[in-house]
């Protein structure tokens, strides 16, 4: 019996025991190469960094159609116009939430710098020239929200461009010639702004287009089969993507100091989000000890640091909250699979310290438009993460893709991921469970006129997604 109970848990954990054994292997050979010669030449980190560099390609491949159906699929099957009073507190909270949880990340990771101090740009004409005053900067942000071309969209963003007149550099800046250019790099936020049109009108008119959404139920579960084959490639690419990291560092003590920094960072972030913030929302609308309901909700909460899912915490957290805090069996099933679909506070957080992390090591100076580029892009983003395996990985390339960093800089924190992913992970769980119970308190009235049966996710993405044991 233990030992069935010791085959299954290292089948669970498989790819997470491979991929820890990379790192280490990873570092014992990057040590090696190190000592036996002190640099090696571009080419040569560029051949090590070729696998990786393939796993990097396929992911940021599958990227784009995996969010734009994971965000519809998590919206369109919802019937909002049962509760409409119980679906809006449900969503306000969701967004709220996640966007606090990205702001406190921020002003820690700024404050902190985990990454160390960044190189500014002094060249203030340069910047100006390129558009990046704090009004064009938000301007294009709402104008990106929009794209009028859906296909270039996926290529291009929007940006525009102040031009000094007849190369008069000491005039005002903004009595500068404005023009504009689309750059390239896919524009995330127009993507997943019209796919969340796309889904809420589906949602209205869901009973005369079952067959579409049905499709895209089908289309999203095909998008996460192939990451989940993708994904079994991380051992080895983690192998070979730390590897290079190693070859090319100058100086391996500082940035592994940097690294526990960074840890800590997000650690500080998801404790207080979860254990300050969102405990004292709970006391403020019901009233009761925040305290003593994460005791009730301990074992969803070991279970998402076992498993790294919130998908695989699940069941274990609907039992919780439903039995042993006694939350209303509506609202549990369903704030929870709705929450364990698009509520990831943690992933959200996570995903903005992490970006502004990369930027930091890479001595790069962000904008105030790059901040909030990098606060909507990680909220929005945040939406389509469920279901996906190493979802963090997949949404974070997306996020550094919004403020110009290339995709393989992920290799500078990929080592310790695994560490994160289940901090942020019960994060998410631990959010969901609170606003089960916040949302049952704000809608008393509401849930004694609604019908025991009138409260629900739709059956096709609730039984789809179960099946599905991913990381979030």
């Amino acid at each position: 019996m233990a030992n069935s109970k010791f085959k299954a848990t290292i089948k669970r954990n498989l790819l997470t025991i491979l991929t820890i054994t990379a790192v280490i292997l990873s570092i014992i050979v990057g040590i090696s190469m190190r000592i036996s010669h002190s640099s090696y030449s571009p080419r040569v980190v560029m051949y090590v960094n070729f696998i990786g560099d393939l796993f990097l390609r396929m992911i940021r491949a599958i990227t784009l159609p995996l969010i734009i159906s994971s965000v519809i699929a998590a919206i369109a099957p919802l019937d909002i116009s049962l509760s409409k009073k119980i679906g809006t507190h449900a969503i306000i909270y969701i967004v709220s939430t996640t966007l606090i949880a990205v702001i406190i990340g921020i002003i820690l990771v700024l404050t902190i710098k985990p990454g160390g101090t960044a190189i500014e740009n002094d060249n203030v004409e340069e910047r100006e020239r390129q558009g990046n005053t704090i009004v064009d900067t938000m301007l294009d942000l709402l104008r990106n929200l929009f794209p009028p071309n859906i296909v270039q969209a996926t290529l291009q963003t929007y940006q525009t461009v102040l031009t000094p007149p007849d190369n008069k550099t000491d005039t005002n800046v903004y009595d500068w010639t404005i023009s504009s250019k689309y750059v390239d790099g896919t524009n995330m936020l127009g993507i997943i702004s019209v796919s969340i049109i796309f889904a809420i009108t589906l949602s209205t008119i869901r009973s005369k287009v079952v067959n579409l959404v049905t499709v895209l139920l089908e289309f999203m579960q095909a998008m996460m089969k192939i990451v989940q084959v993708i994904i079994w490639v991380t051992p080895v690419a983690v192998f070979f993507l730390i590897l290079a990291k190693f070859l090319e560092m100058d100086d391996i003590v500082d940035v592994f100091s940097k690294l526990g920094l960074y840890v800590a960072t997000v650690a500080s972030g998801i404790f207080i989000q979860g254990f300050i913030f969102l405990p004292a929302l709970f006391f403020g609308f019901t009233r009761k000890n925040p305290f003593k309901f994460l005791g009730q909700i301990g074992p969803a909460i070991l279970t998402a640091l076992g498993t790294s899912s919130s998908l695989a915490t699940l069941p274990v957290s609907m039992q919780c909250v439903e039995e042993n805090a006694g939350i209303d069996p509506r609202v549990v099933r369903f704030m929870l699979p709705l929450g364990a679909t698009i509520n990831m506070n943690g992933t959200a957080l996570y995903e903005a310290v992490a970006s502004i992390f990369i930027a930091q090591l890479k001595q790069m100076d962000l904008s105030v438009g790059n901040v909030v580029a990098i606060v909507l892009t990680a909220t929005a983003a945040s939406i389509g993460t469920a279901g996906v395996p190493q979802a963090g990985l997949v949404t974070l390339i997306m996020v550094l893709d919004t403020i110009g960093i290339p995709a393989e800089d992920v290799s500078l924190i990929i080592a310790i991921d695994w560490i994160v992913g289940r901090l942020r992970t019960t994060l998410n769980v631990m959010g969901d469970a609170y606003g089960a119970a916040i949302i049952e308190a704000t809608s008393r009235k509401e849930l004694e006129k609604l019908p025991l049966h009138n409260v629900k996710v739709a059956d096709e993405i609730d039984s789809k997604q179960s099946t599905v044991a991913a990381s979030s």
